[in-house]
Order: structure tokens, then C-alpha cells, then sequence
């Protein structure tokens, strides 16, 4: 029975340790990220990164170069991560009311909802979308900060349709038509307010190492690594395949 027992316990072995080499890498937390490009001409320019860790996100954007004041006060942009449409920024063609600047609404088709507010402080719900009070301030700032991603924001960022759009524009710098009309989300502010500044698309870059790194002995799966862990399963099959064929020869010469 002993025997018997070694010798199932070997191909086992084997097959177990193919089975975990064959198996897929532990998932990673991601980082996103990009350059911020302009829209309806403005002078301004940005980056922005996304850096997530389980349920949390960790955004730093940096702009400059934005309208610095309004009504003799520092401008207040406001910016979001918006989802669930294109996932691209609109162009110039997607003015449709012929004023030469492309409304929120307008480029909603391609950039879609609010699915994250990048307030300075505070709320991070769509509903805070116009909340003037936590917005950017001025021509250049930062945003830096950690909250907890909503179920919108996290399909947007896997499905690689998560926009950040940076709103405000310099009212001198529109068409006449543009600087005479209202804004298309809060009739009571200009349409410069709300309309966007800055756009760009957030793409996953570099897998985050778990904390701890390669001591922590999850293994990142990517490229040919996969390949040769599974050739290295393979060859830990035939080396145990053989220690069984040790076994039962020596058994063999042993009954007789």
C-alpha cells in the first residue's frame, strides 16, 4: 500500500505544479494617465495620473497656462473624469450651434457624463460637478489628492473610456456669438464657464508592484514570461514523471 501511495503521490505532485505555473498572475493595481491636449483654443496645457490600489484612487493633475481670473476674482475650473461614450475628445467639427466653441454638451458624445468630480477638496460625486467652491483656481494649480473610486469610474477606467476634461475658457478669446450665449449646464454663468479647456484620454500604463515588490513572491505575468513559466512546468512534469519511473523500477527489482 506504501508503495502504491509513493507512486500516485509523484504524477500529483507534477500535475499540481503545472497547474500552478499555467495559472494567470495575481491581478495588479493599475496606473493611468495623460497628457491633456486643448480645446476650443485655449493656451493652456496639463498632465494628469490615476493611480489605483484596490478601491482607492490617487489623481495629481498639474495645468497652466488657463484663464487666470474672472469677474476680478481667480478663475474657477472645474474638471472631471467623464465616461461611458467614446472615450475620445471632441473635435472642432463637434460644434453644432455654430457659436465655434464646443459645449459640455456637445462633446458629451465623446467624452460622455460625469462620472468622478476632481474637486480640490471634498465631494467627488458628479453632483459636485459645478461646485465652483472646490474647483481649480487661477491659471495654474494643482490637484492632488485620494478618494475612493465609484463603480462608474472603475468601468470607464477598465474599459479605457475614462476621460479627464478641464473646464473653462478666457471669454476675450471666444467668437462674438460665443461670448454672447450662456452656459448649456448653468444658465446663469457665461458659456466660457462650463465649456471644456483641457481633454485628454486616461491609458493604463505600468503594472503597480505589490507592496514589497518581488519579496512578496507574486509573480507579474506579461510578454514572454508566461511561456516560460509554462515551459517550466513542463519541465517539472518530466522530472517528476521520471521520479516515478525511478519508484516503480526500483520496486520491481525489489519483488524480484
Amino acid at each position: 500500500m506504501n508503495k502504491t501511495l509513493r507512486f500516485m503521490a509523484v504524477p500529483t505532485l507534477a500535475l499540481a505544479a503545472l497547474a500552478l505555473s499555467s495559472s494567470p498572475a495575481m491581478a495588479a493595481d493599475q496606473s493611468y494617465q495623460s497628457t491633456l491636449g486643448q480645446i476650443n483654443g485655449s493656451a493652456g496645457s496639463g498632465t494628469v495620473t490615476v493611480d489605483v490600489t484596490g478601491n482607492q484612487a490617487h489623481v495629481v493633475l498639474n495645468v497652466s497656462g488657463l484663464a487666470s481670473t474672472f469677474m476680478d476674482a481667480p478663475y474657477p475650473h472645474v474638471q472631471h473624469i467623464h465616461g461611458g461614450a467614446q472615450g475620445t475628445c471632441p473635435a472642432p467639427s463637434a460644434d453644432k450651434d455654430g457659436d465655434a466653441v464646443v459645449s459640455t454638451t456637445e462633446g458629451a458624445p465623446f467624452y460622455g457624463g460625469i462620472v468622478t468630480t476632481l474637486s480640490t477638496s471634498g465631494d467627488t460625486s458628479p453632483a459636485a460637478g459645478l461646485d465652483l467652491k472646490v474647483a481649480g483656481q487661477g491659471a495654474s494649480y494643482t490637484v492632488d489628492r485620494t478618494f475612493e473610486l465609484n463603480a462608474e469610474t472603475k468601468a470607464a477606467l477598465a474599459a479605457g473610456t475614462a476621460v479627464v476634461v478641464v473646464h473653462g475658457l478666457d471669454p476675450a478669446a471666444l467668437s462674438a456669438a460665443g461670448q454672447a450665449a450662456k452656459s448649456d449646464l448653468a444658465p446663469t454663468l457665461p458659456l466660457a464657464a462650463t465649456s471644456p479647456a483641457l481633454c485628454g484620454t486616461l491609458t493604463a500604463g505600468q503594472m503597480k508592484m505589490p507592496a514589497g515588490g518581488a519579496d512578496t513572491g507574486v509573480a507579474q505575468e506579461t510578454g514572454n514570461d508566461a511561456g516560460a513559466l509554462a515551459l517550466g512546468g513542463g519541465l517539472v512534469l518530466v522530472a517528476l514523471a521520471g521520479g516515478a519511473y525511478a519508484v516503480r523500477r526500483r520496486n520491481a527489482n525489489a519483488a524480484a
